[in-house]
Formats: structure tokens, sequence, C-alpha cells
């Protein structure tokens, strides 16, 4: 029998820490203005650390974190959100598209800290357990565990976004990393210029927050 597992004793959340968790959860923001300050390494360490207590399918464990710190590889992934962007702006029309124009979408600038994050195909760990009818779910758990980071990074007071706005076909290349892991995000961390609670997007118009219940359905 696991030792620990027979000795361990679940610790209490009480009612103040539900309240300082859906505090968290409010101001955990997709940030966009950064400051560049450095974030120190070992933060980084400790934060990818939390990030990989996130469940996992079959405890596969697939995500797969890179840092970039080299300026040229930085500057094609700029080329590639530039190109992006671009595009994407043409895809909106009149008023939408102004609006669009006026979005800041990226820190890839400002931010000291740029990871790209992967799911790697090929680990055996976890032995295919709950993948067998939906592969994706390797891909499921790298995001839960991006999710994961997004939360401990802002309990910190360190701001993250994701870049989404990429083609993801170069970005192996781009990273030189191995053929079998699929790209998933690639994300911006530094201390935030601003702080807020509401969604930026929200701020400026381009959507609004949908009420709770319309995501519970019952059948």
């Amino acid at each position: 029998m696991d030792r620990h597992i027979a000795t361990a004793h679940p610790p209490e959340f009480d009612s103040a820490f539900r309240e300082r968790l859906e505090a968290l959860f409010r101001w955990r923001r997709d940030v966009r203005h950064f400051r560049r300050d450095a974030i120190p390494p070992e933060t980084i360490s400790a934060l990818i650390g939390q990030a990989c207590l996130a469940p996992s399918v079959g405890y596969s464990q697939p995500w797969r974190f890179v840092s970039v710190e080299d300026p040229g590889r930085r500057a094609k992934i700029r080329e590639n959100f530039t190109a992006c962007n671009a595009a994407a702006l043409a895809d909106y029309a009149d008023e939408r598209a102004r609006l669009y124009a006026k979005l800041k979408l990226a820190g890839l600038d400002e931010a000291p800290v740029h990871l790209a994050v992967f799911a790697d195909e090929d680990s055996e760990t976890g032995h295919g357990l709950g993948q067998k009818t939906m592969p994706e779910t390797r891909a499921f758990s790298a995001v839960m565990a991006i999710h994961t980071l997004w939360l401990a990074a802002r309990a910190r007071g360190i701001g993250m976004g994701w870049v989404s706005i990429l083609d993801p076909a170069p970005m192996n290349t781009a990273l030189d990393v191995p053929d079998a892991w699929t790209f998933i995000a690639y994300l911006c961390l530094g201390l935030p210029e601003h702080e807020s609670d509401e969604p930026e997007l929200s701020k400026r118009g381009w959507e609004r927050a949908d009420a709770a219940a319309r995501a519970l359905h019952r059948r």
C-alpha cells in the first residue's frame, strides 16, 4: 500500500479560502500589456512544477514546455503572429475590423518570459489509457496544465497571455522540437502593466460575459 496515501489527511478548504479562490478565478486575466521587469528563473521553475500538478488522461503527463529565449527564435514567432494577425484583420469588415485593429492581441515585444507548450504524442507514459477513442485528450491535458499555470502565476502577481493568432505549422521547426510534439499554445508571462478583474475584450466592447446559466443544459 502507498504509505503516503494511507497516512495523508486532506486540508480543510473553508469559506474564506473559497472566497479567495473565486477572487483568483476572477482576477485571472488574459494579459497583453506587460512591464519589462525580469522574472527570476526559479520562479518560472516553480510555476512549471505547479503546472505539472494538473490532471492528465491516463496520467500521461504529455505537456512539454519550451522556454523561448533566443532573440532569433522570438523574431520568427513575431513574424508568424504579424502575418496571421494581418490575415485575421482582412476577414473582418467595417466596424468590427476597425475595432479589431485597435486591439492589442499579444505581448510579444514586452513580456520577459515566452513559453511554448506542446503535447508529446509519442510518449509512452500512461500506456494509452483513456486515449483509444479520444486521442485528443492528450492535447486537452496540456491545456489543463496551461490553466493550472495561469492560476499559479496570477497567485504570484504574474500575468499571462495566450497568443492564439499563430500558424501552428512552422512552430516545431522554429523551436527545434520533435515532429511528434503537437503545438498547443504560445504564452507570454510577466508583471502586468495594469490590473483589472474585467476581461480586456469586454472593456474594449468586443464581447460581453455570457450568463453562466446559459452554459448548463439539462437532459
